[in-house]
């Protein structure tokens, strides 16, 4: 059954470290400190589930999908929420990351999968509050039991320069002394990086595995070199939309989506009241770079997905009233405004909407299958006169 042909009914959800978490109905905005979310009266008389999640207490169904949010804010960077970045687990076993913006990296860490599995990254653009933890990711996931290379996806610009490989490589060159002190210490695959870089101004197939078809197509965000996802998968739908203007590629591909994920920053006069802007560049950000609330309802509104989901903005309680009131004017189906660690299953029941109950203090999970000791060969030996300043306390 379709979430979208459901009768909504406001749901408070339970929240660690009592947070309370917001909904909005009949027009009628309630403060949070997180979360504004609606949710079918049926999901909630259906739901087997708790209404929390446990990672790693849930396999998930043949056909069932699981998206987390691991970071779902901005460019600012604070406690509350991690810049974008969205794991997408299927039924398969299969897992993808999309975006890994500075912060996620804990929030992913805390939900205490083998790194071994999560080494494959679909980036929209090079803006910092998507590739932000990229560098932790690769050498903190290989240092976290990754025993595979890491796998980039990404965009080309209009410049090679501009493209995700031109940024990767440079990645890489920056953490030179990094990597070659790790190298014969630990086991060695998982310090290695794949990229693929795509052609960003088409909209094309960029990856197709096990029955997993991962589209790109052109967003339209600062200079050339952004791009839109969808993962389609056993009749699932995963839309992301990284950071976009409404766009015509944009309508095309996004079009039955069991979840759609859209940015969804401040209005012109927001940014002027809350980050200082001048009213000018107010007008550039929230109009050509970004998309408002109100032009973000028309897109769900148009495109009609099981589950649509604001992100990119500040979930904060003077903030989110305002924001959803902005989306309900031109879009009245079913709305999650993101928050970090909410997860949504996606089943033949619809799409359900809980919070991530995450462990703050995990250590790395154990790989699959060992990697097995480090190769001495690859060592890079210490300066004798560096090593002979060691003192020797054993004794």
């Amino acid at each position: 059954m379709s979430t979208s042909s459901r009768t909504h009914k406001a749901l408070l959800l339970p929240f660690p470290c009592g947070i309370l978490l917001a909904t909005y109905v009949a027009g009628i905005a309630l403060l949070s400190n997180a979360l504004a979310t609606e949710v079918s009266a049926a999901a909630q008389e259906g739901a087997t589930r708790m209404a929390v999640y446990y990672p790693n207490t849930e396999p998930l169904g043949a056909n069932e999908m699981r998206v987390i949010a691991l970071g779902t804010g901005t460019p600012n960077f604070r406690r509350s929420q991690a810049s974008a970045s969205w794991l997408v687990e299927l039924g398969n076993g299969e897992k993808f990351i999309f975006d890994i913006g500075t912060g996620s990296l804990a929030n992913l860490g805390a939900l205490e999968i083998p790194f071994t599995q999560l080494n494959k990254v679909f980036i929209s653009h090079l803006h910092v509050d998507h590739i932000g933890d990229l560098d932790a990711m690769f050498i903190g996931g290989w240092v976290s039991n990754r025993t595979v290379p890491l796998r980039i996806w990404g965009p080309s610009g209009k410049k090679p320069e501009h493209g995700t490989k031109y940024a990767v490589d440079r990645m890489r060159e920056m953490f030179t002394w990094d990597l070659t002190g790790r190298r014969g210490n630990m086991p060695s695959q998982g310090g290695h990086l794949e990229t693929t870089e795509f052609d960003y101004s088409k909209s094309h197939v960029v990856y197709e595995q096990n029955g997993v078809k991962i589209r790109a197509w052109p967003a339209v965000h600062g200079i050339d070199g952004a791009v839109s996802y969808s993962l389609e998968w056993n009749g699932r739908k995963f839309v992301y939309s990284g950071d976009t203007v409404p766009n015509k590629w944009f309508l095309a591909e996004a079009e039955k989506a069991d979840i759609l994920i859209h940015e969804c920053y401040l209005t012109v006069q927001q940014f002027i009241e809350l980050k200082n802007y001048d009213p000018e560049r107010a007008r550039i950000v929230a109009t050509i770079i970004h998309t408002p609330p109100q032009l973000c309802g028309k897109i769900f509104s148009t495109l009609k997905p099981q589950m649509a989901v604001a992100y990119h903005t500040f979930n904060d309680f003077n903030v989110t009233p305002d924001t959803l009131a902005a989306i309900r004017e031109t879009y009245d189906g079913p709305l999650t405004i993101a928050d970090d660690l909410l997860v949504w299953n996606i089943d033949d029941d619809g799409v359900q909407v809980r919070t991530v109950i995450g462990n703050d203090e995990a250590f790395p999970a154990p790989p699959p299958e060992p990697a097995g000791p480090p190769d001495p060969s690859e060592r890079t030996e210490r300066s004798k006169w560096l090593d002979a300043g060691r003192i020797d306390f054993s004794n």
